[in-house]
């Protein structure tokens, strides 16, 4: 019998042995025929609230959940996810725990679901896509530390914990901060600093990060952000392009050397960067 896998195409848009190429001049701007297609971490929060709403239903048997995480892992792998690593993070954090109780049936489905204060938690396709590309950076695969803006709920912090040594993740939303550490406490995933603060501006007590991510997309990236990437390090956002007239997923590498190489991927829509913080929600 033929593998299931290699009968599906690849939907993971760019592949990662052209990821590490390096560019033929630091800020070239490459793009791929995949950029022609949206990643959409977030689906229109109507949809995800009208959903919200419909789903009431029986709680879901733990063994059904722990089914759901493993065929979530399979459909990631067949989409093209390769980093064996990234999936075994995939396959151990218990994403209906980060979902509202209503909506456990859906937390394995490769689609975005409310989180509150207008908000939603990412695709799993999207997290696992991210996290791929930020260990395949100059420096290597193994993360010392690692830089997270926008903890929305937590769940792509408690990822980032079994691929890194150290997490340490920003959010500007006090209500969301309180969330996250009160979803992330029964999980007891050692090497997790949550800040609340404005994600901007980074976090300087901590730097420098081997990889930086972030969870929302302005019309620039923070000088703060490349300040605190460590030599050998990579970034991975979404920023503005003004050429396309809309977000694209942009890797940054430090190199050895303190120079800057970046590329752009494909076309992403995440929630705006915004500066500053807010008690909204805080309890």
């Amino acid at each position: 019998m033929s593998d299931p896998a290699a009968r599906k195409p690849r939907r993971w848009p760019l592949s990662l042995d052209r990821i590490g190429l390096p560019a033929s001049a630091p800020g070239e701007r490459t793009m791929t025929t995949a950029d022609a297609q949206t990643l959409r971490p977030q689906r229109p929060l109507s949809d995800a609230l009208r959903e919200a709403n419909r789903q009431r239903a029986a709680p879901v048997p733990q063994s059904d959940l722990q089914a759901f995480r493993q065929n979530m892992v399979l459909r990631l792998r067949q989409a093209g996810c390769q980093d064996e690593r990234v999936l075994a993070a995939m396959n151990v954090v218990p994403r209906h725990l980060f979902v509202d109780s209503a909506l456990v049936a859906q937390a394995y489905e490769d689609t975005s679901l409310p989180i509150g204060l207008g908000q939603t938690i990412s695709k799993p396709s999207v997290v696992a896509r991210m996290i791929e590309l930020l260990r395949h950076r100059p420096g290597g695969a193994d993360l010392a530390r690692v830089l997270e803006i926008g903890t929305g709920c937590g769940y792509q912090a408690a990822v980032l914990a079994h691929v890194a040594g150290r997490v340490v993740t920003i959010e500007r939303l006090r209500g969301l901060h309180d969330r996250a550490l009160r979803q992330l406490a029964p999980l007891q995933l050692p090497g997790i600093e949550l800040v609340y603060g404005d994600g901007r501006l980074g976090h300087g007590p901590a730097a420098p990060y081997d990889g930086i991510i972030a969870a929302a997309g302005g019309h620039d990236l923070p000088a703060a952000w490349l300040d605190q990437l460590a030599r050998g390090g990579r970034l991975v956002a979404p920023v503005h392009d003004p050429a396309l007239r809309s977000q694209v997923l942009m890797v940054v590498d430090k190199l050895g050397d303190g120079s800057i190489v970046q590329r752009i991927h494909e076309a992403v829509r995440f929630v705006p960067l915004e500066s500053g913080t807010s008690d909204f929600g805080h309890s």
